[in-house]
Order: C-alpha cells, then sequence, then structure tokens
C-alpha cells in the first residue's frame, strides 16, 4: 500500500492507496511522528511520496525517517514538462496534472485548483504540460484589500451576505472579491475552451464548492486530485 501527503499552505493532507483505490483520508494541521506512525501501524505501508510547497525542514526530516519520496523537479514522471524553468514549477501543480491525466487520460485538460491561489495549468492531449497561470485566492484578496488601504476592513466571507451590489462597504468587499474571481475563473475557461477545444476541466481546491461554474457539462470536481497525483507518480517510480 501507498502512503502520500500533500503538505500545502494551509493543511497537510494524507491518504493512503491500495494500487489506484483510495482507502483513507485525513487533513490535519501539522505533521507528526505519532500521526505517520499510526498510518503505518494501520496499513501495510510499502511504498511513500510527499510534495511540500513549504520550506519546513523538520518535517522533510520527518519524513526521511519513514524513506519517503520527495517529489521535485527531478523526479521521473508519467508526462512531459514544457516549461522553461521547471525548477521553479510549483509540484503541487504537477501532482494535480498528474491526478487529472490518471482520471481523463488523452485528453486537453485545463486544471484549476482554487485554494491559497488559483492555479490554471494546461496538459494537452499527447501528455505535454505546457503551463499555465497563478492568481490571487480568496482570502489572499480579502487580505490584500485590507492590508493595501487604509480603511477597509477585513472581511470574513459568508455566503449569506452575498449580493451583485453592495449596500455596504462589507458587502461591496464580499461583492467584488467574489464576483471578481467566478468572472476570472469562468473568462479562463472560455478563453481555454476556445483555443483547445474539445477540452475537460477539472476543478480541484479547497474552495472548489464556492463557486457555480460553465459550462457544467465539461467541468468535473475532485477534491483529492493532488493526492490521486502523487499516488500515480510513486507508481510509475516503482515501475523504473
Amino acid at each position: 500500500m501507498n502512503l502520500v501527503l500533500d503538505i500545502g499552505n494551509t493543511f497537510i493532507k494524507l491518504a493512503v492507496f491500495n494500487k489506484n483505490i483510495l482507502l483513507e483520508t485525513s487533513v490535519q494541521k501539522k505533521l507528526d511522528d505519532s500521526l505517520i506512525d499510526s498510518f503505518f501501524q494501520k496499513y501495510t505501508i510499502t511504498n511513500c511520496i510527499f510534495s511540500s510547497v513549504t520550506n519546513n525542514k523538520k518535517n522533510e526530516t520527518l519524513l526521511k525517517k519513514y524513506n519517503f519520496l520527495p517529489l521535485t523537479h527531478l523526479t521521473p514522471l508519467p508526462l512531459s514538462i514544457n516549461y522553461k524553468t521547471p525548477e521553479t514549477l510549483g509540484i503541487d501543480r504537477v501532482a494535480a496534472v498528474v491526478g487529472a491525466k490518471s482520471c481523463y487520460p488523452k485528453n486537453n485538460l485545463l486544471v484549476i485548483d482554487i485554494g491559497t491561489c488559483i492555479k490554471y495549468d494546461f496538459l494537452n492531449s499527447k501528455d505535454e504540460y505546457l503551463g499555465g497561470s497563478i492568481s490571487p485566492g480568496f482570502n489572499m484578496r480579502f487580505k490584500a484589500l485590507h492590508q493595501f488601504t487604509g480603511k477597509l476592513p477585513l472581511i470574513e466571507f459568508k455566503k449569506e451576505n452575498l449580493t451583485l451590489i453592495g449596500d455596504s462597504t462589507e458587502k461591496s468587499i464580499i461583492s467584488g472579491v467574489y464576483n471578481g474571481m467566478k468572472t476570472e475563473i469562468n473568462g479562463v475557461i472560455k478563453a481555454y475552451i476556445k483555443q483547445y477545444e474539445p477540452l475537460k476541466v477539472v476543478i480541484t481546491g479547497g474552495d472548489i464548492n464556492l463557486f457555480d461554474l460553465v459550462p457544467k457539462n465539461r467541468i468535473f470536481a475532485d477534491k483529492f486530485l493532488v493526492l490521486k497525483g502523487l499516488n500515480e507518480i510513486l507508481i510509475f517510480n516503482e515501475k523504473k
């Protein structure tokens, strides 16, 4: 069985796979020895992999103890990377694309990860990763409006306060951030459809349930996409 870890900016996600079958997932705020050990006690773990978007040396030292394979720009992948600076490419972006490829092989794929940042990544039907784009995520936009202005408050989003026309400063900020993000994402999807039809769109990330995106007949949501991609990369490296 495989144990995979996705260390993000906000949460640490763990999953156990039996080949391609997802058995268990867990979301934690921090990583410690007892957490990892509990998975080894519960399952017969034979291979492990982790990806991290942070520079936490303590986590990396702990994972070395359990012989985790670190996902880096040098790790062999089941696709080709056509990116000018692969050493700077976020490995969570790579894992998400590999996960989408495993679910929808031989398709033009736009993968959108809606979390701390919004990450757009494109894989063509020849399994060539071409790149994408990055923009601020939900909470980052609220914090920017607060930190880079003199009087705008820091807003805690509540969807029931959402209106198109904000009749207070709080509701105006919520409308601007929410509708701005929704319009951005739908606009990016339309641009990719225009250039790379036929296209499938795969959505993942912590904020995937906030938006009603179109066109619905080609959009697929998968909150475990990065974990699935890490497992596919681990399987690919086991065979080498």
